[in-house]
């Protein structure tokens, strides 16, 4: 079971350095495209939500 487990881990190992790792820059410019479109989202679900309540208040009275 421990030869099998030191086995995996390095091959995990071997296939880290193989990974081709972004550049700071790139990483940093797509975290912001990801931050801006989840903003974008949740302010789309905020309206809905708002509209949704407004219709169901004006349904219920």
């Amino acid at each position: 079971m421990i030869a099998k487990a030191k086995t995996f881990l390095d091959d995990v190992r071997a296939e880290l350095h193989r990974v081709t790792w972004p550049a700071r820059k790139e990483t940093i410019s797509t975290t912001w495209v990801v931050v801006f479109i989840i903003i974008v989202i949740a302010f789309y679900l905020f309206s809905c939500d708002l509209v949704i309540n407004k219709i169901l208040k004006a349904f219920l009275r």
